[in-house]
């Protein structure tokens, strides 16, 4: 069989309630605007974790943090699990990776053949949370206000540089698979860590968003004591009270993330005309790995179930996939097993190592009933964190704090918890059994603090004397790139044009 060739697109921290059927149309992103038309558009898809590492192993393999074991930025994501990479590998894939995919781990590969660039951020155990030490800020690495206090413009960033080069190698990788060196069908990761902040962009984009009307939050700050107990931990994680946030510095912010779905917009323009000018055809999947508060309610970034912080936008052009706008919850988990059913992989051979489920059928309007799950056990947790949701409710639960049950159909913006109205005990009560027969909150705690544990010691035996980090080391063969004496000059200028000449 032909196998169709596969571009993921997948971007940090993008809030999904921007997408509700492909970018708002005050956004000023043409090209996600002109993918979404032609893409299934799920509307309310889920993370399966709100932070970076634990999110991204997840949607790799299809699989929830509390089966990965990586339950936070520092926790290793193992060789034995199976991910998207390797069940394409192994049904004859080309699979390669440009950008961010925050593996933790001497593994930095999980799948892909060939990774484009280093990654952004740490692959060590230096950033593991400590549940034995509730309430430590580690100042060194814990996010704070300054991300927001510091908003503005700038021409160049760290994140810039990086995301950069990301599109560059994408682009570059593309224009050679276009010159048919290798005929096998190829999955390409793209993965930018825009719009993360720091909040800071470039002044052609951050100019786009000088009338916007939408630079503060629907639901302004509660107030620290009029917050639930897991918010009130990440505002002291975040070391709130060191930092006095104005409404210009929120205006800022929001300014200058909008601004970088706009530089986004442009580095996905480039690589999309890249795949269209080299006539070459794909899947194409569009994805974040969690959403951004962006200062509703008071909170910033991620961390929580909110649906700024745990929606993302997912999208895929595919055949066999109507285009069109799906309402029904799904997650960042069903990616695994989608890309299977899409490359004609066995589904029983991705069966039991996901916890995801295909979204073709979906897409083509077969009923879904099952729950949305997610979990956080990770920087401003003192314990596990889950929840479901399950139609128009979504249903948390931590052993350290009151359940919450949100309407989200009558309550979009979460603000009334249901969980002890009494009109609503039979909702509460069938979910929290449907919760306790999927989770443990016991076990999860316990085996979340071995693994924190165990990570500590081993990161502080590693860092006394020689250091050799697990940080990938992007392979660059100079001897065979551009023209080398053992080449044939006319062979390799006609095989490295596209198209062909006369």
């Amino acid at each position: 069989m032909t196998r169709p060739n596969i571009l993921i697109l997948m971007v940090d921290q993008l809030n999904g309630t921007l997408f509700p059927d492909g970018p708002a149309d005050w956004l000023h992103a043409p090209n996600l605007k002109r993918l979404a038309a032609r893409s299934t558009r799920f509307a309310n898809a889920y993370t399966a974790s709100p932070l970076c590492a634990p999110g991204r192993a997840s949607f790799m393999s299809g699989q929830l943090p509390s089966r990965t074991g990586v339950y936070d930025n520092a926790a290793e994501f193992r060789s034995d699990i199976p991910t998207y990479a390797h069940h394409l590998r192994r049904a004859g894939y080309y699979t390669c990776l440009s950008g961010k995919m925050h593996f933790v781990g001497p593994d930095q590969l999980h799948g892909f053949e060939e990774r484009l660039t280093t990654d952004i951020y740490p692959a060590d155990f230096g950033w593991t949370p400590d549940y034995r030490k509730p309430g430590e800020r580690i100042d060194w690495w814990y996010h704070n206000m300054g991300s927001v206090t510091g908003a503005g413009v700038a021409e160049i960033t760290n994140q810039m540089e990086y995301d950069d080069e990301v599109a560059y190698h994408a682009k570059a990788k593309l224009y050679d698979l276009a010159r048919g060196k290798d005929d096998r069908p190829w999955c390409v990761t793209v993965s930018f860590t825009h719009p993360h902040d720091p909040y800071v962009a470039r002044r052609k984009y951050w100019d786009l968003y000088e009338d916007c009307e939408h630079l503060l939050p629907q639901v302004g700050d509660l107030g620290y004591d009029n917050h639930d107990p897991h918010a009130k931990r990440i505002f002291d994680a975040n070391d709130w009270r060191n930092f006095d946030i104005t409404e210009e510095d929120i205006r800022k912010s929001r300014r200058a993330y909008f601004a970088n779905i706009s530089y986004l917009d442009d580095k996905l323009g480039e690589i999309l005309e890249v795949l269209e000018t080299t006539r070459q055809e794909a899947i194409i999947l569009f994805v974040s790995d969690h959403g951004d508060m962006l200062g509703e309610r008071g909170l910033w970034f991620k961390m929580n179930f909110y649906e700024g912080s745990a929606r993302v936008p997912l999208m895929v052009a595919a055949p066999g996939m109507e285009p069109g706008r799906i309402d029904t919850p799904v997650s960042t988990i069903d990616v695994t097993p989608t890309l299977g059913e899409l490359a004609g992989v066995d589904m029983a051979e991705i069966a039991p190592w996901t916890d995801g489920t295909s979204l073709v059928s979906l897409a083509n309007g077969t009923e879904r009933t099952a729950p949305v799950l997610m979990e956080y056990a990770a920087e401003a947790s003192y314990a596990p964190l889950v929840s479901m949701r399950y139609g128009k409710w979504k249903y948390n639960r931590c052993a350290l704090d009151p359940d919450q049950l949100f309407d989200l159909d009558a309550d979009p913006h979460e603000m009334t918890n249901l969980a002890d109205h009494p009109d609503h005990q039979g909702t509460v009560q069938s979910l929290r059994a449907k919760s306790q027969a999927r989770w443990d909150l016991d076990r999860f705690d316990a085996e979340v603090r071995a693994s924190q544990a165990r990570r500590w010691v081993v990161y502080e035996a590693l860092r006394q004397g020689g250091y050799y980090p697990w940080d990938y080391q992007p392979l660059q063969k100079a001897s065979e790139r551009y023209m080398r004496n053992h080449m044939n000059l006319d062979n390799l200028e006609e095989s490295q044009r596209f198209p062909r000449g006369e």
